[in-house]
């Protein structure tokens, strides 16, 4: 197990699961609080929204985990009420890096720090890189910010929404009380070491499972590490419960990565279907798409690598 029950203290299973929803609740109200308290302080709110989305995620992925020991109705609406929320929050904050990432790779492809192929065209990829790229990162800008004004304008009326409101109460309630099923009144180390497993051998199958074939036009090929992304964050949250030594973060920080770049890539190949851009701007964008699609291929090595430490080290 790359997370094994040494730390699990004694009781049944609800006396060890409940305490940690209750925290995670108290995180997500105590985060609202923080926002609503805010006003104009953009900074803040920023830092309460990632509060939220934090809290958000150990609940849901929690619910998910631990179904079977929980009221499966009450979990199964709460987990779809949170994803939406959760969802809505980070589009936001998600336009804002993109943009940040694929600006700053724009001026090192630029600027003269990275080697820049020839455009089909023929002469310097460098001088062509130089010429597009201001109306590159001109264009980014413009198509990243409609999309974040639009994120920010959802993520404001979900928060003024009484379907807010509703999962607002909703852990309100949980902070003090959770819906538990029968099995939960059974041993801690009885049960809840094999809801954890379970998730952890998705985890390894879809890892082993992993496409391996060079990322630079390979964007088919990112969905099954994006999932791998999302187990390895139920494993994280299922090993937060039951106590266990935390692990895995470096390769956690390499799938953040991938994902990044992959959604980059991505953007700087819907503004170069642009209609009607200069072949330079069109030229820069490729260029940037290949420069991020390269980073892709960097972050599932440097996951590789760290799960190779990791595994030997468990």
């Amino acid at each position: 197990m790359l997370n094994p029950d040494h730390h699990l203290r004694p009781g049944s299973a609800g006396e060890v699961l409940s305490p940690y929803l209750h925290a995670r609740a108290a995180d997500f109200l105590r985060s609202l609080r923080h926002h609503t308290e805010c006003g104009a302080d953009t900074a803040g709110a920023e830092e309460a929204t990632r509060g939220l989305r934090a809290a958000a995620r150990r609940i849901s992925g929690t619910l998910h985990t631990f179904r079977p020991l929980l009221d499966p109705a009450w979990a199964d609406q709460l987990r779809a009420e949170l994803a939406w929320l959760s969802g809505t929050l980070a589009a936001e904050h998600a336009c804002t890096s993109r943009l940040v990432r694929l600006v700053d790779a724009l001026g090192r492809l630029s600027g003269g720090t990275a080697t820049v192929p020839a455009p089909r065209s023929g002469g310097s990829g460098s001088q062509a890189m130089a010429v597009g790229a201001a109306r590159a990162g001109a264009l980014l800008e413009r198509q990243l910010t409609l999309a974040r004004t639009r994120a920010h304008s959802a993520a404001l009326q979900a928060l003024g929404s009484s379907r807010f409101h509703a999962v607002a109460d909703a852990v309100a309630l949980l902070a003090s009380e959770v819906p538990l099923g029968p099995a939960a009144a059974a041993p801690a180390r009885e049960v809840l070491g094999p809801q954890a497993e379970a998730v952890e051998r998705r985890l390894l199958d879809a890892v082993a499972a992993l496409p391996m074939a060079p990322a630079v036009g390979g964007e088919q090929l990112d969905g099954p590490w994006h999932q791998v992304r999302l187990l390895l964050r139920l494993h994280r949250y299922a090993g937060e419960v039951r106590g266990a030594e935390p692990r895995l973060y470096e390769a956690g920080r390499a799938l953040d990565r991938h994902r990044d770049a992959a959604e980059a890539a991505t953007a700087a190949a819907t503004a170069a279907r642009t209609p009607r851009i200069a072949p330079a701007t069109a030229y820069a964008l490729g260029v940037l798409h290949a420069d991020q699609r390269h980073d892709v291929e960097a972050a599932r090595h440097a996951f590789q690598r760290a799960w190779r430490r990791t595994a030997v080290t468990t």
